[in-house]
């Protein structure tokens, strides 16, 4: 393949396509943290980015070396989204359940809890490893580097309508972002199995 402008906008289309679901969880963490500052929002979007281009290129390191084993872990890839987010999402649910009445303000997602749900919202993305073997190293970066700005923005815009909806909803907040996730891990998991 070329640097054409076909490639750059597979890869826009690619980011787009991976983003969804860091999308539907960003929505989720702003319907959780309503009143989340500006650097948290932006560190939360630029999270969900970095994994994102991470296992593309991840996924490419292993179609060029270890391909034999990527395989047989491939299938795993719906089962460990599944539990990770059904994990992130009940225990949100649980939370808000119990605090349905409390209108204290809710520390939001803490740094654990941010890591694993950009691991089980990228994870997917490893297998686009498959789809860009045939690139060169250099365009694989650039790829996963726009695969990671198109995430970042589509995170922010998740994030602030979140928040926006956040403030509407108050003590649902955590039970419907708790909803969200485990819809989202049972997506991943009914897509990838079946």
């Amino acid at each position: 393949m070329d640097w054409d402008i076909l490639f750059f906008l597979n890869s826009a289309l690619l980011g787009v396509g991976l983003a969804m679901d860091a999308f539907s969880v960003s929505l989720a963490n702003g319907l959780n943290e309503p009143r989340m500052r500006k650097g948290k929002l932006l560190a939360i979007a630029g999270v969900f980015a970095f994994f994102q281009a991470l296992m593309p290129i991840t996924g490419w390191i292993c179609v060029h070396t270890i391909v034999r084993y990527f395989r047989s872990f491939e299938r795993w890839i719906p089962w460990i989204a599944l539990i990770l987010l059904l994990f992130i999402g009940g225990k949100m649910l649980i939370e808000g359940i119990r605090n349905r009445d409390a209108d204290a303000e809710k520390p939001g997602v803490g740094l654990s809890a941010l890591l694993l749900q950009g691991v089980a919202t990228s994870i997917d993305a490893l297998s686009v490893g498959f789809t860009i073997a045939e690139y060169g190293f250099p365009m694989a970066l650039v790829c996963a580097l726009i695969i990671a700005a198109v995430t970042f923005g589509i995170c922010v815009a998740g994030l602030l309508i979140g928040k926006r909806f956040g403030t509407r909803l108050a003590g649902k907040a955590s039970i419907l972002g708790g909803i969200i996730l485990i819809a989202i891990g049972i997506e991943i998991f009914v897509t990838g199995v079946f």
